[in-house]
């Protein structure tokens, strides 16, 4: 989420983002639990009645997944929608100081077995996911539950001391981090892969020039080459994974079945089949709990022209 800091700019703009998120982990993290989640719900609410940006674009977002939806139905998804997200955020503040028990009995994984037998195979493993209910807290749960190290990439963000602060973090709480720009990520995941490991990557948006085009709800949109392209290359298994919450303080978590590789065609056209079929196991989960994907961002095509740099936001997936 990305702070509202009026007209501030530039260098100032970056140190207050910092330091507002920095605030975030040193004090959140020492709140007991049900003061941290009633002040989440209460930041989430302010910040939905405002109806700024993000939550507009929130709004539009889901206006596609649940198309029937009524205005006033809409608004109230949206509003659980800020609710959900900012629930992401509190518990990311305090995951930290979670025990490991603590991390195992917050985290019911639908389907387990299908993650637990592509480890045993020994072939690699890529768990793919969409911004739901809590990837961080899901990625914790395999480091401590499963006792599996694993690999993924973050985004670059500014100011850098905040992208600092994103990568410390994942690392403290076992994962491997790598930077999405440089072009060195792809070369150290398939490594990894070829060594029986496991990456995790969020993977449904994509602006870049080699993202892949997919019907995503009925329309256009983009969405990441490297899931896909990284399973042709090291025949690793791919793994859609999708997350909710069901008002509990428990996370729901479903693996589904691996993305096949089609038996015909080039390699770009396997890999646009094989990111459709990615996007459709997304598109089913979202369905099935809109209110718990955060897609504060544009996402479809006919959304992104022309293009507002300013709409990227301050995120790190």
């Amino acid at each position: 989420m990305k702070p509202n800091i009026g007209r501030l700019t530039g260098l100032d703009r970056e140190k207050l983002t910092d330091a507002l998120y920095g605030l975030g982990w040193a004090a959140v993290k020492k709140l007991p639990e049900p003061v941290a989640a009633r002040l989440g719900d209460r930041i989430a609410d302010t910040v939905w009645k405002k109806r700024g940006k993000g939550v507009q674009r929130l709004e539009a977002n889901l206006a596609r997944v649940v198309p029937d939806a009524t205005p006033h139905a809409l608004s109230r998804l949206s509003r659980t929608g800020m609710r959900s997200y900012m629930r992401y955020w509190m518990e990311s503040f305090r995951l930290p100081t979670w025990s490991r028990d603590k991390v195992r009995d917050s985290v019911d994984v639908q389907q387990v077995h299908l993650l637990t037998e592509a480890l045993e195979s020994g072939r690699g493993v890529i768990l793919a996911l969409p911004h739901m209910g809590n990837y961080d807290l899901a990625g914790v749960w395999v480091t401590r539950a499963l006792g599996v190290p694993f690999t993924t990439v973050a985004e670059r963000l500014k100011p850098e001391s905040l992208y600092d602060r994103f990568v410390a973090y994942r690392e403290s709480l076992g994962m491997e981090v790598l930077p999405h720009t440089g072009g060195a990520a792809f070369g150290i995941l398939a490594r990894r892969l070829r060594a029986g490991g496991l990456i995790c990557l969020v993977a449904d948006r994509d602006l870049s020039a080699s993202g892949i085009e997919v019907k995503f709800f009925g329309e256009p949109a983009k969405m990441p080459a490297g899931p896909a392209m990284l399973a042709l290359q090291t025949n690793a298994v791919l793994l859609p994974v999708t997350l909710w919450y069901d008002g509990t303080p428990v996370m729901r978590a479903r693996v589904h079945p691996g993305i096949e590789v089609p038996e015909t065609g080039t390699r770009p056209e396997k890999a646009a089949a094989m990111t459709q079929a990615l996007a459709d196991a997304f598109a089913s989960g979202i369905a099935e709990h809109p209110e718990d994907w955060h897609m504060l961002q544009r996402l479809w095509l006919t959304d992104l022209e022309p293009r507002d740099a300013g709409d990227r936001g301050t995120e790190a997936a």
